[in-house]
């Protein structure tokens, strides 16, 4: 029986892997974001709010959140047949702060989702992508009642570099977030071409 080039089968294609960090405040929706894109059962580290961590937990604008992840949370979303993003959330809480490096560790880049009504929660984030040089982009979560503001805007107040994409999203949202999760990676990618300028003594 002779073998025509339609009945070949073809090879599967194996995927490039790429780590992608899902950072913010306490309460901004990280946890809700992996869970809405992840097309596998995602993995959450979350435990209930407890008198004892009141102290320290700062629940300023989110006084109805119940829980906190104090790990991190674990998604997966193929965005083509050869790309496959590992989603991993961090904790919001200052106190978990100790986590992040072993998290950032061989990651492309970041999300840092933002929530207009305490904008400032997110500059610790911004903060250590900045420092440790790793690509983010911003996503303005949705929340009912909370204003809207140009991206400009939100660049500003947040001190942003030029390059650095500002989105509004639903975490809510399957297709949202993975729009966000798309510029994520094309914005990692373009960074990662540009040549890099010789060191100046």
């Amino acid at each position: 029986m002779a073998f025509g080039r339609s009945s070949r089968k073809r090879r599967p294609v194996e995927p490039v892997t790429l780590k992608i960090l899902v950072a913010g405040g306490f309460g901004v929706g990280k946890t809700t974001l992996v869970g809405a894109v992840s097309e596998i059962r995602p993995l959450r580290t979350e435990e209930t709010l407890s008198e004892a961590g009141r102290p320290v937990d700062d629940l300023e604008g989110v006084e109805g959140k119940t829980t906190t992840t104090v790990a991190m949370d674990f998604g997966r979303i193929t965005l083509r047949e050869d790309l496959v993003l590992y989603l991993f959330g961090t904790p919001g809480q200052d106190r978990f702060w100790f986590l992040w490096d072993e998290l950032a560790q061989g990651s492309l880049g970041a999300v840092v989702l933002a929530d207009t009504r305490r904008l400032e929660d997110c500059f610790a984030a911004v903060d250590y992508f900045e420092r440790r040089a790793i690509p983010f982009t911003v996503a303005v979560n949705v929340f009912e009642g909370a204003d809207r503001f140009p991206a400009e805007t939100v660049q500003a107040a947040l001190d942003l570099d030029p390059g650095v994409p500002v989105l509004v999203c639903d975490a809510r949202d399957r297709s949202s977030v993975r729009d966000v999760l798309v510029t994520v990676v094309e914005n990692a990618l373009a960074r990662a071409d540009r040549p890099r300028e010789p060191a100046t003594t």
